[in-house]
């Protein structure tokens, strides 16, 4: 695999992500800690494809600043920005073009997290003589995906978008992975184009050799804030394989460096502390990602809940089943309710009490 080239496609809005993704592009967002984009390419990596190219459009600086042309995470990477959006297609040729690409390719995409085998779809993309082959994972609800309709062999014969429950044919899904040959690109015309919509469709009416690789490995949508969440304890859990930084301290927690933890502090069930956090006095965390650089002071409790770095969370403050961003403070005695999602910068004031299921746009103070 080390001639193939991969490309990941990362210019979408994040919508369902929001209002975390009013400040911040899709794959910044941090899982365990680490940008979703970055454990794309550790997976990259991890199967010698060292030459990437990810198409950029909403907030590209953060991305471009972050991971620069790529040598500090061991790849060479370029991008391909779109001052208009291309579409799924019209994006990845656009990148294919630009990374000029010959030969079997690979493409990610930077909304879902995944340990897939890409060695193995490789392998059964060439063992069938596919044009284009689409790793398929099976949900429990399909209401929200696209299901694909297979043949004995494997062949794609058609797909169904977002079906009711009742009226699927399948329950297997697009996974937002993709195994294609180059001459597929000369199908795809200049400027938008839909892989779902427009491109797929034509595949299977010409009958063109369109697979389906059926996933044993993990993938998660991370699209939606529940999943999201979910994402983040299925890799403390060992769910999936992928890295997680800090160091290793019991069987589902890390701590990362130059940390300050009081010995009073008590941590239950799977906890990440990032890098240069303070905990202080009493405080209690339970099945919690601290980001990097955050201050928690004494008493505060945090339970079921993801911190984005550089946050604050004042004494006796109470974080329940919360994603929190970047750059907040939760003031003194402050209570923040259970399916809260709390943007970057926001402000909650002492003593203040966040109803459950609450959504702060960034820079919202409470």
């Amino acid at each position: 695999m080390r001639d193939n080239k991969a490309l990941i496609m990362a210019a979408g809005y994040g919508t369902r992500l929001e209002p975390l993704t009013f400040a911040v592009p899709k794959p910044m967002v941090p899982i365990v800690n680490v940008p979703t984009m970055q454990h794309n390419i550790e997976l990259l990596k991890k199967y010698g494809l060292k030459e990437v190219i990810a198409n950029i459009h909403y907030y590209p600086e953060q991305i471009q600043n972050y991971f620069g042309d790529g040598r500090d995470f061991g790849i060479k990477l370029s991008y391909s920005y779109e001052k208009k959006l291309l579409g799924t297609a019209g994006g990845v040729k656009r990148m294919a073009k630009l990374i000029r690409v010959q030969n079997t390719f690979i493409v990610l995409s930077s909304d879902a997290l995944t340990d897939i085998n890409l060695k193995k779809i490789v392998n059964y993309h060439r063992s069938k003589k596919a044009l284009f082959t689409i790793a398929l994972a099976k949900v429990k609800d399909v209401s929200q995906f696209g299901v694909v309709i297979q043949n004995g062999e494997g062949r794609i014969t058609g797909f169904q978008e977002k079906p009711k429950q009742e009226e699927a044919k399948n329950d297997m899904v697009n996974a937002g992975v993709y195994v294609i040959e180059p001459e597929v690109l000369d199908m795809i015309p200049e400027g938008f184009y839909d892989f779902g919509k427009e491109l797929f469709p034509r595949l299977v009416e010409k009958g063109d050799a369109l697979y389906g690789y059926p996933m044993v490995e993990y993938w998660s949508d991370v699209g939606c804030l529940g999943k999201y969440i979910e994402s983040n304890y299925d890799a403390m859990k060992g769910l999936v394989r992928m890295r997680i930084p800090g160091r290793k301290v019991s069987r589902s927690s890390w701590i990362g460096k130059r940390e300050r933890i009081d010995r009073s502090a008590r941590f239950e069930g799977s906890v990440i502390i990032g890098d240069q956090c303070v905990i202080g006095k009493d405080v209690y965390i339970r099945d919690s990602v601290i980001g990097d650089k955050c201050i928690i002071e004494d008493g505060a409790v945090i339970c079921g809940s993801v911190l984005w770095s550089d946050s604050v969370v004042k004494a006796d403050a109470q974080i329940t089943q919360t994603v929190l961003g970047s750059w907040c403070e939760v003031g003194r005695k402050a209570v923040i309710h259970e399916g809260s999602v709390v943007a970057n910068r926001c402000l909650i004031r002492e003593g203040a009490e966040l109803p459950s299921r609450s959504r702060l746009d960034p820079n919202t103070i409470v």
